[in-house]
């Protein structure tokens, strides 16, 4: 399979080389012809390169939605009821996080649905209801919280009435119907993935051996989804987070990028690609961890994030620092909450280092066995800059209240973390 003497190693830890012009970049690790379950660890290829996988998406467009046959309750009835209708659509319409849910059913019984959430809505008209007389429909702006915009987001079956609720299920009314939430899956962004400079591996040359085969059992044979790590100067191998290529094997060619090697393409499943920022990230672990404090810096807040991701799937591997130790965070640069999650983890666990990348990931760091042992001291280099951008309002990233700094002092004394604010 390519591999050396390290084989009984981890995935993650194998040694992966050719002996071609072009080094390979790329490692998938996953699985062909599954049904239902498949295993995320077994080799599949080496590539050169890998289209279509890094592509840069226009941001995600507002959806509009309508609530029908509404009877408003509430901080929604209370805005529509205060505001003229020239004011709707405006910042004045704006509404926040909805829940829409289902009435609670019998005590002992749980709910057929758990709903669907809605963040950074605004309320853009109001009207009289034709379908339910004595209420109104109600049109909203906002997006449907999801993993990927391409997800479907499927309509609960036997509901005759709907419950919009706001943050922390405050009661905003009820509605006979709500449209524009409930979709099919959408068509991939990127239609097609092309590895390129590739050397399959047994299980890949099985799905191009099928190529040509348009029965349900060749379709099924040529199902690939793999994990996607990168492959380092000395031949190791780190996962991306995020990075998946997953569809149907399409064609397949002799590559231009070194004999013996070919070209696959893969007919893409529904799935958004990562920004093309992060092959800029991927250079910095390329010979290994980054060489230099703060390189994360100069990105903006979505690559901070795969920034961080990045950090979690290279592991320093440094056991606890002994509790009472104190670290150093450089604060000159947190001027959003990837940002802090990008500089406590280098004041933790050096360059490249990682403290978490989300606030339940942090949680889980200042539990130990990331680096640090509570109680630790901790003291925060020029934390105006936290102080002036980390503060109350709405997150239209995470669609939700932002995290403010004293959210994270409070999180950080309430694990034995004494804080040092310079």
């Amino acid at each position: 399979m390519g591999a050396g003497p390290e084989a009984v190693l981890p995935a993650e830890r194998r040694r992966w080389t050719w002996e071609h012009p072009v080094d390979p970049r790329w490692l998938l690790l996953g699985d062909v012809g599954f049904e239902g379950t498949y295993e995320d660890d077994i080799p599949l290829a080496l590539c050169a390169e890998i289209d279509g996988l890094f592509v840069d998406l226009p941001p995600r467009p507002r959806e509009g939605f309508t609530l029908v046959g509404c009877a408003p309750g509430g901080a929604l009835a209370d805005l529509l009821d205060r505001l003229p209708a020239e004011a709707f659509g405006t910042d004045q319409a704006w509404l926040g996080d909805v829940h829409i849910a289902v009435p609670l059913p019998p005590p002992g019984t749980s709910p057929p649905w758990w709903g669907e959430h809605l963040g950074d809505i605004v309320v853009l008209a109001q009207r009289p209801s034709l379908a339910v007389p004595g209420t109104v429909d109600i049109d909203l702006s906002g997006f449907v919280h999801v993993y990927d915009r391409t997800d479907a987001v499927v309509r609960p079956g036997e509901v005759t009435e709907f419950v919009v609720q706001g943050r922390d299920e405050e009661p905003y009314g009820t509605c006979r119907d709500v449209t524009g939430v409930f979709r099919d899956q959408a068509a991939p962004p990127v239609p097609q993935i092309r590895l390129l400079g590739c050397r399959p591996e047994p299980l890949l040359l099985t799905a191009l051996g099928a190529l040509g085969q348009s029965t349900k059992a060749g379709l099924r044979r040529r199902r690939v989804r793999a994990e996607v790590y990168a492959v380092a100067a000395d031949g190791s191998a780190d996962q991306i987070i995020g990075a998946v290529v997953s569809g149907t094997v399409a064609a397949s060619g002799p590559s231009r990028l070194g004999a013996g090697l070919v070209d696959v393409t893969v007919d893409s499943d529904p799935q958004e690609p990562l920004p093309t920022g992060v092959l800029s990230i991927l250079e910095h672990w390329h010979t290994g961890r980054p060489a230099g404090k703060n390189l994360w810096a100069g990105y903006d807040r979505e690559l901070r994030h795969h920034w961080a991701g990045m950090a979690l799937a290279h592991p320093s591997g440094t056991p606890d620092r002994p509790a009472g130790t104190t670290y150093d965070l450089d604060g000159r640069f947190v001027t959003d909450i990837d940002g802090f999650y990008c500089a406590i983890g280098e004041a933790i666990n050096g360059p490249g280092g990682y403290f978490g990348w989300n606030l339940d990931a942090l949680d889980d760091c200042l539990c130990g066995k990331f680096g640090a042992q509570t109680p630790f001291r901790l003291v925060w280099h020029d934390s105006a800059v936290a102080r002036a951008h980390l503060v109350a309002g709405y997150d239209r990233r995470r669609l939700g209240p932002a995290v403010t700094m004293e959210f994270l002092l409070n999180m950080l004394t309430t694990h034995q973390v004494e804080i040092d604010l310079r």
